[in-house]
């Protein structure tokens, strides 16, 4: 019998038409809502008109690379969740995927129930995301308020901003916020990978086109700076910009105008534009890969990410955010002495974006039972294995923060046992009422504790 999904959406995209035909039977007859196109640019044109719960997609096409389509399919899209089926297995172009948002992938040939498998698998994966797709910013340690100190202050201003860091520190979420404090926070707030996106079609991707100036522009459409109107444009990656296209981007921020390609006939545009890198722009500049005059006009105002490394303090307080948005308001029991150890001694190369990842897995490991060390890589897990967090100024293993992080998870635990009432709290802790209510102050443990 057929299983209902409900209008479950999915955009197919493979060169094979035998591969496209296998893939949508099995799943129109399983429920699903298939969609089948052959190369990138058909794909694209897919996702500028329609909206799929799922994109499964080859990484070899013979237009450009499955991997593009992810890139901008996540921008576009963010609660579209992605696979990769591929007959080149290649470690690096997997990797590249699943770094971009796909959360699975199935090497050709494959079988019905394999197929079916992963779909089901990345459904499941995608519900947990979305449960924790929260807009909050979670932070308590001193570095980032005083990133928040400096979005607050040019968030009353149209200035533009450069937000630099490593990549999975949130810059997204940062610019965000931004956008929430401004006074242009009633209009929209379009992301756009502005380096992932290949040099042909960044171009049409942020001015628009006129209907026929190029193979497939089947219809005029606006860009992203239009679609920003009165808002806000976060543009990532922008170290990644070609050139050719930079001239472009300066011109029409000098301008405060685009031209959409195919037209000779500029559009003003009133957006303000927010953008982030990850990479050393001055270095690019003093390399001749990026032009000093676009520098300039992106980076009138400049906020530095810093690394979670930077920052352990935030650690867990992000932790039991993620887990308490998977696993329930309700639940407490998060995550043990041995998986908070764990996650301050660890480097977090990929920063706030890998975190999460590590509590998406530990939870379904771990259902709604306390994370154990068990339910963490390896990597993180076993400390001769993993990088132990360190800076200049303090040891690896930061031991201030770990004492803090387990007092304050416990102090909060008291609480919730205790519905709130001091007292009873303390005598759960051992502790003098006072001497909890001086810790609280210290740990900045607040009457929001539930929260």
């Amino acid at each position: 019998m057929k299983e209902s999904r409900g209008g479950y959406r999915v955009l197919v995209v493979d060169d094979e038409p035998g591969v496209l035909d296998f893939i949508k039977e099995v799943l129109d007859s399983n429920g699903f809502l298939c969609d089948c196109v052959t190369g990138t640019r058909q794909a694209l044109g897919k996702l500028r008109t329609e909206s799929y719960h799922l994109l499964i997609t080859d990484i070899r096409l013979p237009d450009g690379s499955g991997i593009d389509i992810i890139r901008i399919a996540r921008e576009k899209h963010p609660y579209m969740s992605a696979m990769v089926i591929t007959g080149f297995a290649s470690i690096e172009g997997i990797k590249e995927a699943m770094d971009l948002g796909a959360l699975d992938y199935i090497p050709k040939p494959f079988s019905v129930e394999e197929l079916l498998v992963a779909v089901k698998s990345v459904i499941t994966k995608q519900r947990l995301r979305k449960n924790t797709s929260g807009k909050s910013l979670i932070f308590k340690s001193a570095e980032m308020k005083k990133v928040m100190e400096l979005v607050e202050k040019v968030s009353t201003t149209d200035s533009t901003v450069l937000l630099t860091g490593e990549s999975g520190t949130g810059k997204e979420m940062i610019a965000r916020s931004l956008h929430r404090m401004s006074r242009r926070s009633a209009g929209p707030f379009v992301s756009v990978n502005s380096g992932g996106i290949p040099e042909g079609l960044l171009e049409s991707e942020l001015f628009g086109h006129v209907k026929g100036s190029y193979t497939g522009a089947s219809a005029t459409t606006m860009g992203h700076f239009q679609a920003a109107e009165n808002g806000t444009l976060f543009m990532d990656e922008i170290g990644n910009m070609g050139q050719p296209m930079q001239v472009k981007l300066l011109r029409a921020l000098q301008e405060r105008e685009v031209t959409p390609v195919g037209s000779t006939t500029p559009v003003p545009i009133s957006t303000r534009l927010i953008s982030a890198t990850n990479s050393n722009i001055r270095e690019d500049i003093e390399a001749g890969t990026f032009r000093r005059d676009l520098y300039y006009r992106l980076n009138v105002f400049e906020i530095k990410i810093p690394s979670l490394r930077e920052r352990p303090a935030d650690i867990i307080p992000l932790a039991e955010h993620f887990l308490s948005k998977m696993q329930g308001p309700l639940y407490t029991e998060s995550l043990s002495d041995a998986a908070i150890t764990a996650l301050l001694t660890y480097a977090w190369p990929g920063n706030v974006r890998e975190l999460e990842n590590v509590m998406e897995r530990a939870v379904v490991l771990a259902g709604n039972a306390r994370i154990q060390l068990a339910h963490l890589p390896d990597w993180i897990s076993d400390p001769t294995d993993g990088k132990l967090l360190q800076t200049e100024t303090e040891g690896a293993v930061h031991l201030n923060i770990i004492v803090e992080s387990v007092e304050r998870h416990y102090i909060k635990k008291a609480l919730l046992v205790s519905g709130g009432v001091r007292s009873k709290a303390a005598k759960i802790l051992g502790l003098k009422r006072t001497t909890l209510l001086a810790r609280m102050k210290k740990l900045e443990i607040e009457d929001s504790w539930k929260g």
